[in-house]
């Protein structure tokens, strides 16, 4: 992290945590995955499919940790964090997080589920960054399956952006999206004025999915006000066999 008089700049990290699991649940990989977000040392990390509580795994796991997963990411590392509840079934339920280095002075978790047993949310933190006005907005996205689900999320995260988010704040948007067809792009540039880092830097999107031999472009880092930024690109190893998402990362600078 670096501050300076004119410029204050920040990593940040996003991943789909899959429950903590491995591909087709295999294995429970939350303490390995844990050991691998520290390793990346950012101010604020995006997550997404992650558990709050399911009392049946609670059950049959030796090391299924007491707190939610949440909580058990962000340890001692992130004094901040935010949950925003999707999923609720009758063993418990899973959603959005946001951990953050920062203080988180407003969140608030809306549900974007348009129809069926799909359950999608956006998790909407504003951030206080240490000497810089205005406050730093970040949204954490997970939009649905469908192509139709994701057209009517994209509205509905364009309109939550031009409602609360004020013109001249920064503005970090990452998760899964979902958008294999990347027609998020279009949307959010011409609609909201954010782009992508990875397309800005490479021209195209990272490939992100599956983890182990990645083929598609479902997660993203999307910004606005952001005077500088440089996409990271993290190791295969350990990524690819801690969830079926590898992750992406950026330094920020505002």
């Amino acid at each position: 992290m670096v501050a300076a008089s004119s410029s204050f700049s920040f990593k940040v990290l996003t991943v789909n945590t899959h429950k903590g699991f491995t591909v087709f649940n295999r294995r429970f990989m939350l303490h390995e995955l844990r050991e691998a977000v520290r390793g990346v040392s950012a101010d604020v990390v995006f997550l997404q499919e992650v558990q709050g509580t399911h009392a049946k795994h609670q059950g049959r796991l030796a090391d299924w940790p007491e707190a939610p997963h949440y909580e058990f990411l962000a340890d001692s590392i992130w004094p901040q964090f935010a949950y925003g509840r999707n999923a609720v079934y009758p063993s418990g339920h899973h959603g959005n997080a946001l951990l953050s280095k920062f203080p988180i002075v407003h969140h608030e978790n809306r549900d974007v589920s348009i129809a069926g047993p799909e359950r999608r949310g956006l998790l909407h933190c504003v951030l206080r960054l240490p000497d810089h006005e205005p406050q730093v907005h970040a949204i954490c996205v997970h939009l649905g399956l469908q192509e139709s689900h994701r057209r009517q999320q994209l509205e509905l995260l364009r309109h939550m952006i031009e409602d609360e988010v004020p013109g001249d704040a920064p503005l970090l948007i990452a998760g899964d999206f979902n958008d294999w067809r990347r027609r998020a792009h279009h949307v959010l540039d011409r609609c909201a004025g954010l782009h992508e880092v990875f397309v800005r830097a490479h021209g195209q999107a990272a490939k992100t999915f599956p983890a182990r031999w990645p083929m598609l472009s479902l997660d993203r880092i999307y910004v606005r006000n952001a005077r500088v930024h440089s996409p990271m690109v993290l190791p295969r190893r350990p990524w690819s066999h801690l969830s079926d998402h590898a992750p992406l990362a950026a330094e920020i600078s505002l």
